[in-house]
């Protein structure tokens, strides 16, 4: 049935859907390059930073390297030199650590921003189930993490081991020299082999971001229902609007016909446009229509300007040119004032409201 899920999923994931992802806390994420990042934090503080901290725990560890024996060995005195060792040591490496911690977050908020997904802190009982616990250990994604680390750890080992083998070949002259020399020694290996390491971590990172966000990308594709049910949700069902914009097209013809009754004259066709108009003189400054329609519409306000002694007047180009150029409720253009006043002085004669 998952295999059958995940054919039909063939669309890409829309931005709605990625949005509603996000705020969930389900994001493009490789743990890899966190590790690349903090690798790469250490190293530059192993540069910059790497004199003035071992420095320090030179001074911190001098004592108890080059005069053990000053040392009293009783109990309170070894508590309190020993405390006062951490306390330094703590004060010294404390920078450092502070660096490396905003260097993590740095390096997950840079894959996928800021975000404060409540739903990630929720219990899920789900999780508790040993057999859904077995399905994750079995997965694809815990096979591939499994296979990632294994050749993670070969591949650091190799390079490590690669460049460590030429700067301990005199590993056994270390003991000889003094603490200066030796922990000078050891801080060009240290440097050396992060180098190499974050050399490494570079490519695997890589590789690992354009994996999880494949994996990512295709986990979040959708199918063509569930790209219709979404449109649905966003614009509306089109059958719902398609029935809303026909009860408003039904309700403005029931304005439009109300109007017909105490419009001034119809100009027809004669058969398939009417255009019904109305002038107060008092009142306007122009004519203005007040119904149109083709065909059985034509017909109905042809009817009902009939019923109600509305004089109608057969004017074809000019019932064409106003159905196509003039909307409901707006006044006659000014390139059609001189057929109108024409059609409405004529209508007005009849009535008898102007001479002749």
């Amino acid at each position: 049935m998952a295999e059958e899920d995940d054919a039909s999923k063939t669309e890409d994931p829309s931005d709605k859907k990625l949005a509603d992802a996000k705020q969930k806390g389900q994001v493009v994420q490789s743990q890899e390059i966190k590790s690349w990042a903090i690798l790469m934090g250490g190293l530059g503080l192993l540069i910059i930073a790497g004199p003035f901290v071992a420095r320090n725990l030179r001074g911190a560890i001098r004592p108890f390297i080059e005069m053990p024996d000053s040392i009293s060995a009783d109990f309170e005195h070894l508590r309190f030199v020993l405390g006062n060792l951490l306390v330094d040591v703590g004060w010294i490496l404390a920078p450092v650590l502070a660096v490396l911690f905003i260097t993590a977050i740095a390096a997950n908020v840079g894959q996928f921003g800021l975000i404060l997904a409540t739903e990630k802190v929720k219990p899920d009982w789900s999780k508790v189930s040993l057999l859904k616990g077995v399905k994750r250990l079995v997965s694809f994604k815990a096979i591939m993490e499994f296979l990632k680390g294994i050749l993670k750890l070969i591949a650091v080992g190799v390079i490590s081991l690669f460049l460590a083998i030429p700067l301990l070949q005199d590993i056994e002259l270390i003991p000889q020299k003094d603490i200066i020399y030796s922990l000078d020694r050891i801080y060009l290996v240290a440097i050396t082999l992060f180098a190499g390491t974050v050399a490494a971590m570079t490519v695997i990172a890589f590789a690992d971001y354009v994996f999880q966000r494949h994996t990512f990308m295709k986990d979040m594709r959708m199918s063509k229902q569930e790209v219709k049910d979404e449109y649905k949700q966003q614009e509306g069902d089109p059958q719902i609007k398609a029935r809303i914009r026909k009860l408003r097209q039904e309700r403005a013809q029931q304005r439009m016909m109300a109007a017909v009754p105490d419009a001034d004259v119809v100009v027809t066709n004669p058969t398939h446009y009417s255009v019904a108009l109305s002038y107060k003189m008092d009142e306007m400054a122009a004519p203005k229509l007040v119904a149109k329609g083709v065909d059985h519409l034509a017909f109905r306000i042809r009817e009902i300007a009939e019923a109600h002694d509305v004089p109608l007047v057969e004017n074809p180009p000019l019932a064409r040119a106003l159905y196509a150029g003039v909307e409901l409720d707006e006044e006659i253009p000014a390139e059609h004032f001189q057929a109108v006043a024409e059609v409405i002085g004529f209508v007005m004669r009849k009535r008898g409201l102007l001479s002749s």
